[in-house]
């Protein structure tokens, strides 16, 4: 699959950004974490309304991948402040969420999407790109290392009633 296009997210593809959301985040964690604690997850982040708002907020910046036949969405990325990534300095922005849908695994988008996202955050006037991976998300880990990342430190981060150990990658964009 080739990607048809990368594009600027508005307010009204946060429905179809909201979905590729909660369908990724439950491919990657189903059999991992509690069903329970995925659905309240998700119920709490990925409504369609936080996705419309950081795409109104001037900070934030949301790009979305279509599937090159009929547009569907398979993929995003979120820029926003950093929040919750421990110490900051002047000039960071956190990579909030890089989702793709199974469906475009293997294709090169989540690498498409991460240089869309470097560039963005260059235009911004970044300096530091800091992120939030759960630790036993070896696939996402590697992913991030293969891209320039490294840990910068560890924080503990709440999905639905459980506490599960994350890693805070960064690296200078």
């Amino acid at each position: 699959m080739t990607i048809s296009r990368l594009r600027r997210a508005s307010a009204d593809d946060a429905a179809a950004v909201a979905l590729v959301a909660q369908a990724s985040f439950l491919e990657t964690f189903a059999g991992v974490l509690a069903g329970a604690d995925i659905l309240a997850h998700l119920a709490a982040k990925s409504r369609p309304e936080h996705f419309a708002a950081w795409s109104a907020d001037p900070r934030c910046i949301l790009t979305l991948a279509e599937h090159p036949v009929g547009g569907a969405p398979v993929g995003y990325s979120l820029l926003t402040p950093p929040e919750e990534v421990g110490d900051t300095r002047d000039g960071d922005i956190e990579l909030r969420r890089i989702y793709t849908l199974s469906t475009a695994r293997g294709t090169g988008l989540g690498a498409a999407l991460m240089t869309q996202a470097l560039a963005d955050a260059r235009a911004a006037g970044a300096r530091r790109m800091l992120l939030g991976v759960f630790a036993d998300n070896v696939r996402a880990r590697a992913f991030y290392e293969r891209q320039g990342f490294a840990v910068v430190a560890e924080r503990r981060f709440k999905v639905g009633a459980t506490w599960c150990d994350d890693r805070v990658y960064a690296r200078d964009v």
